[in-house]
């Protein structure tokens, strides 16, 4: 039985219409929806949400409910229903054996056996529609201390919902539950076993699986309605825990994804490399974005770098060629993704409150870095709508800041949570998943 604490304070309309499975992300959000961890268009925007400005444990919240297990993976929300999935330990704790890897001191144990399940929750009220149980197993790696067991965000397209547990299996169920086939890709070692976070792609009929690990790397590509696999690609890197994307170029989908050695781009049909590029640093965890032909990968581990890909004429290996519009190496993000809203791309130092904006087209500081106080630790990614931007932190604050060429401090929000998972917009709502409770947060009519 899932213990619950709900607020319900009073439901607003929703638009429930379901998009055909196919359409685009514009089509999507205009329904209020936000299908994956990046939201419709996959760069953290939602071009026609409207999510309130100002909240705290008092004011703004329609409800907040507490959730089973933890994870770390991003609410996705389609029409009526929210999907989350969860870890949740059950048992007698276990010995666990000691880690000697490398960096393994920043690992917790894990101690019990885990239930890796998919939850659906009512939009408008809060309630619990359905949950199940895909799997039972004792995860073989501890994982970092600020990680989950459950931390690869789900993707839907409006008729089926996938759920990655990376080596817990992949599942695709209906909207109402219902399993309808799943996937398994064995067992990941991840860098110093600090634990998995990848979340699939989605675009059309293809699933899109990255595999980046310790052990014999890969992408592959399934068919989204009976899970077979189109082609699988190995891929010479380690482990990495950055999202692919899909974007479309010339007329055809390009599979692109982040990595140590290379940033590739791949053809979606066949899995063929078109092109490559080095640059970026080891643990590759932030996602790339695009938009307008160009693309924008980055990353701050043993060195910093962000580089913006001109799509339009990669072939082949463009390392320092002039396919790399422009480059920094300063204040690039390490965990939270770049946010790309319009011709501005934001993104934070490491982790820490530092945010930067520049013009995405030429990488000019428009104005460039500035502090955000009371902001400390980030690991969620920043999200934007109706000209604003918003960056949660792991504290339970949120700064909302205005999209503009002198960005300012509209509201300083705090709740009495911690957040690792990067909030979902929708329409009038927004999300935020915590360590214990799934807020939805929207303005009181």
């Amino acid at each position: 039985m899932v213990r619950r604490f709900v607020y319900i304070i009073s439901a607003c309309c929703l638009m429930t219409a379901p998009a055909a499975a196919d359409d685009g992300g514009e089509l999507a959000d205009s329904l209020g929806n936000w299908p994956q961890w990046r939201g419709p268009l996959g760069t953290g925007v939602a071009p026609n949400a409207n999510p309130p400005i100002e909240w705290s444990e008092d004011k703004n919240v329609r409800w907040k409910v507490e959730l089973p297990g933890l994870g770390h993976s991003t609410p996705i929300v389609w029409g009526d229903r929210v999907f989350v999935t969860t870890a949740v330990p059950y048992g007698d704790a276990m010995s666990p054996q000691p880690s000697r890897a490398p960096g393994a001191h920043d690992n917790l144990a894990v101690t019990h056996r885990q239930r890796f399940v998919v939850l659906a929750l009512s939009r408008s009220e809060g309630r619990i529609l359905w949950q199940h149980k895909l799997r039972e197993a004792l995860p073989r790696e501890q994982g970092h201390r600020t990680a989950s067991l459950a931390s690869n965000s789900p993707v839907t397209d409006g008729e089926r919902l996938f759920a990655f547990f990376g080596s817990y299996g992949l599942y695709c169920l209906d909207m109402d539950g219902e399993l309808l086939w799943k996937s398994d890709f064995g067992l990941m070692q991840s860098l110093h076993g600090h634990g998995e976070g990848a979340s699939p792609a989605l675009y059309a009929d293809t699933l899109i699986i990255n595999w980046d690990h310790e052990g014999g790397s890969f992408v592959a590509a399934l068919d989204k309605r009976t899970g077979r696999q189109r082609w699988r690609v190995d891929r010479e890197e380690i482990t990495s825990w950055a999202t692919p994307i899909v974007v479309e170029h010339d007329g055809k989908p390009q599979l692109i994804i982040s990595g140590t050695n290379r940033v590739r781009g791949y053809d979606l049909a066949t899995g063929k490399v078109v092109w490559e590029c080095g640059g970026l640093s080891a643990n590759v965890v932030a996602s790339p974005v695009a938009a307008d032909g160009m693309l924008y990968v980055g990353s701050s581990y043993d060195k910093k770098a962000l580089l913006a890909i001109r799509l339009d004429g990669a072939l082949g290996d463009i390392t320092g060629t002039s396919q790399v519009a422009w480059d920094r190496f300063r204040g690039t993000p390490y965990v939270p993704s770049p946010l790309l809203y319009g011709d501005s791309l934001y993104f934070l130092t490491h982790y820490q409150g530092v945010l930067t904006r520049v013009h995405a087209p030429t990488g000019k500081d428009r104005p460039g870095p500035f502090r955000l106080d009371g902001i400390s630790e980030v690991y969620s990614s920043p999200v934007g709508a109706a000209g604003r931007v918003y960056v949660t932190d792991r504290d339970g604050t949120t700064l909302v800041i205005s999209h503009a060429d002198k960005p300012r401090i509209l509201a300083t929000n705090r709740l009495d949570e911690s957040f690792s998972s990067s909030a979902a917009l929708a329409g009038g709502d927004l999300f935020l998943r915590g360590q214990r409770f799934l807020y939805r947060l929207a303005e009181e009519h």
